[in-house]
C-alpha cells in the first residue's frame, strides 16, 4: 500500500490499465484528478471545447483502434453534455470510459442545489452505459477502475461510467493498486459450433451478413477464410463496412435503405450466417434458416425467430466453424463469375445519383486504402454507405443507429489521435458541423491534423428537401444562416479551402492530407435528390 490522494489513485490506475490519452475539460470538482494528471507524463490530456466533443473524441479513438477511449468531465451539465457521445458509443458497441465528477459526497441526494448538481446523476447515465458506479471512498478507486476495464474487456464492448466526488479525489489514504486483468473472449460452446457447422454444411446457398461485431472482434481474417471455403458472399451492415475488402469478389457491399438486387439475392439463399449483427435492417423471410454469432446472448433471435445461436467471440467462433467445416467438407466451387455479375449490376452507373456520386468518388480517389472516413449524418454520408468502397477494417466510422448530427468532426479528431500517421477525413453537412465547429480550436491547439469536408447547402438539407417535396413547400426550421466556413477555419488558425466541384474537391483533399495543419474544405452544394 501507499499513501496517495483519490485523484492520484485514479490516474495511476488508468495508466496501469493502458490509458495513454484522456479527452476532457477541467472543472472545480476535478481539481485533484487534474493535479494528478500533471504528475503523469505518460497520459496525454487533450482539452476539448465541449464535453460532447470529449465523448465523441473518445469514441473515435476507440473505433479507430486506439483501445479504450477515455473522457473526463465535470458532473451535471458536463456529464449530460457528454451523454450524446456516450450514447453513440453505446449504439456502436464501442469501449469508452467516461469519468465524471460529483458534488461533495455528504450532499449527494440532499437536493440543496449545489454547483453542477443533478438529482441521481448515476441513473441519468445508466441508459447509455453497460455499467456505471459511484466511488465514495478513495481506497476503492483502483477497484472501481479495475471493474470498469473488466466490463470493457468482456462481453459486448459498450461504454461504462465512474463518478467520483471531489472530496474523494482530494482525501489521502492508504491505497492498494490493482494489476490489470487478463480476459478471455471464448468461442461458442463446442455443441453450438458443431450444430452451426452442420447447418452450414447442409446449406445449398449461404449468405453471410457481417456487422460491427466482426470488426470489434478483429474477425476479418477468420470471416474471409470461412467465406472462401463456403463460397458464401458477404453483405455488411453500415457498421460492418471493412469487415471484408470490397475489392474481393465475395464482397457484395453494404445494405441500403431501399430495395435493390441484394434483397432478391437474399430471398434465393437458404441459410444466413449473421456475425456480430442483430439483423435490424435485413429483409429476410420465414423460410430462411439463420445461424447467428454474437457475444451478447440477448441479441440471438432478437429480430428473427428461426435462429440458431452461437454465443461467443466472433473471431474465435468463426475460427472454430472453419476448423470443423474444413475437416469435414470440401471447399465449394468458385462463384466469382456469378457474384461479379451481381456486383456489376448493383453498382451500375445507372444506379448512381448526382452530385453525390461524383463527390464520393473524388473522396475515395484521394484517400489511401487505410485512410479513415467518418460518415457524417448528411446526404453525402448517406450515399457513401453503399457507394464508398472500404478495404480495411476500422476505416469507415459511423454513429450506428444513434444517427446524431455533430458527431463526425470530433469523432475524426479522436480517430486521428489514435492513428496519427493515417489520413482521417470527416464528411459533414453545414448544419451538423456547426454543432461542434469550436473543436477547430482543439485541433489547432493539439496539432490534430484531420480534415473535415463541409458540404454547404445553407440548410438541414434532407429536411428542406422533404418539406419541399412532401409538405408542399411548407418550409419551417430547415433553412440556415452560415458563416464563411473558409474564414472560420482561418480564424481558428486552421487551413480553409473552397472546392466548387468534385475535381476541385479531389485536388484539395489530396493536398490537405499532406498538410501539417488541420484543414476544412467547404463544398457549396444545392438541394440534392434522394441518395437512392
Amino acid at each position: 500500500m501507499a499513501k496517495m490522494t483519490g485523484g492520484q489513485a485514479l490516474i495511476k490506475s488508468l495508466y496501469s490499465e493502458g490509458v495513454r490519452v484522456v479527452f476532457g475539460l477541467p472543472g472545480v470538482q476535478l481539481y485533484h484528478a487534474m493535479d494528478a494528471l500533471y504528475d503523469e507524463p505518460g497520459i496525454r490530456f487533450i482539452t476539448t471545447r465541449h464535453e460532447q466533443a470529449a465523448a465523441y473524441m473518445a469514441f473515435g479513438y476507440a473505433q479507430a483502434g486506439g483501445g479504450v477511449g477515455a473522457a473526463l468531465v465535470v458532473p451535471g451539465p458536463g456529464l449530460l453534455n457528454a451523454s450524446a457521445g456516450v450514447g453513440t458509443a453505446y449504439a456502436a458497441s464501442s469501449p469508452v470510459l467516461l469519468i465524471s465528477g460529483q458534488i461533495h459526497k455528504d450532499l449527494i441526494g440532499v437536493r440543496r442545489g449545489e454547483l453542477h448538481e443533478v438529482d441521481d446523476q448515476l441513473e441519468a447515465i445508466k441508459t447509455v452505459t453497460k455499467w456505471a458506479s459511484r466511488v465514495i471512498d478513495a481506497a476503492d478507486v483502483p477497484l472501481a477502475v479495475h471493474e470498469a476495464f473488466r466490463q470493457l474487456s468482456t462481453g459486448r464492448p459498450r461504454p461504462v461510467e465512474i463518478e467520483i466526488p471531489p472530496d474523494t479525489l482530494e482525501e489521502t489514504v492508504d491505497v492498494e493498486l490493482v494489476e490489470p486483468g487478463i480476459y478471455e473472449r471464448p468461442p461458442g460452446s463446442p455443441e453450438s459450433i458443431r450444430e452451426g457447422a452442420r447447418i452450414l454444411a447442409a446449406s445449398s446457398s449461404t449468405i453471410i451478413l457481417a456487422g460491427g461485431g466482426v470488426i470489434s472482434a478483429g474477425a476479418s481474417g477468420a470471416l474471409q477464410k470461412l467465406a472462401e471455403h463456403l463460397q458464401a458472399p458477404v453483405i455488411t451492415t453500415n457498421e460492418g463496412k471493412g469487415a471484408i475488402s470490397d475489392r474481393g469478389y465475395l464482397s457484395l457491399g453494404a445494405t441500403s435503405w431501399v430495395s435493390d438486387q441484394l434483397d432478391q439475392f437474399l430471398q434465393e439463399c437458404d441459410v444466413v450466417l449473421a456475425v456480430g449483427t442483430r439483423l435490424a435492417r435485413a429483409v429476410l423471410a420465414e423460410k430462411h434458416r439463420i445461424v447467428q454469432i454474437d457475444i451478447d446472448e440477448e441479441e440471438i433471435g432478437r429480430n428473427y425467430s428461426n435462429t440458431f445461436g452461437i454465443v461467443g467471440d466472433a473471431r474465435r467462433s468463426l475460427e472454430e466453424l472453419y476448423r470443423v467445416l474444413s475437416s469435414t467438407t470440401q471447399p465449394r466451387p468458385s462463384r466469382r463469375r456469378e457474384l461479379d455479375a451481381l456486383k456489376s449490376s448493383r453498382f451500375d452507373s445507372s444506379k448512381r445519383v448526382e452530385p453525390q456520386d461524383s463527390f464520393v468518388r473524388a473522396i475515395r480517389a484521394a484517400m489511401p486504402d487505410d485512410g479513415i472516413l467518418v460518415e457524417g449524418v448528411t446526404q453525402i454520408g448517406y450515399y457513401s454507405r453503399v457507394f464508398y468502397p472500404v478495404y480495411t477494417p476500422r476505416t469507415y466510422l459511423n454513429s450506428s443507429y444513434f444517427g446524431n448530427l455533430g458527431y463526425a468532426y470530433p469523432t475524426a479528431l479522436g480517430a486521428k489521435v489514435a492513428q496519427p500517421d493515417r489520413a482521417v477525413v470527416a464528411i459533414s453537412g453545414d448544419g451538423g458541423f456547426l454543432f461542434n465547429s469550436q473543436e477547430l480550436a482543439t485541433a489547432v491547439m493539439h496539432g490534430i491534423n484531420a480534415v473535415v469536408i463541409v458540404f454547404n447547402d445553407n440548410a438541414f438539407g434532407n429536411v428542406l428537401r422533404d418539406q419541399k417535396s412532401k409538405f408542399k413547400g411548407r418550409i419551417i426550421g430547415s433553412e440556415l444562416h452560415n458563416p464563411d466556413f473558409v474564414k472560420l477555419a482561418e480564424a481558428y488558425g486552421a487551413r480553409g479551402i473552397l472546392a466548387r466541384d468534385a475535381d476541385q474537391l479531389e485536388s484539395a483533399l489530396r493536398e490537405s492530407l499532406n498538410a501539417d495543419a488541420p484543414t476544412l474544405i467547404e463544398v457549396p452544394v444545392g438541394i440534392m435528390p434522394p441518395p437512392w
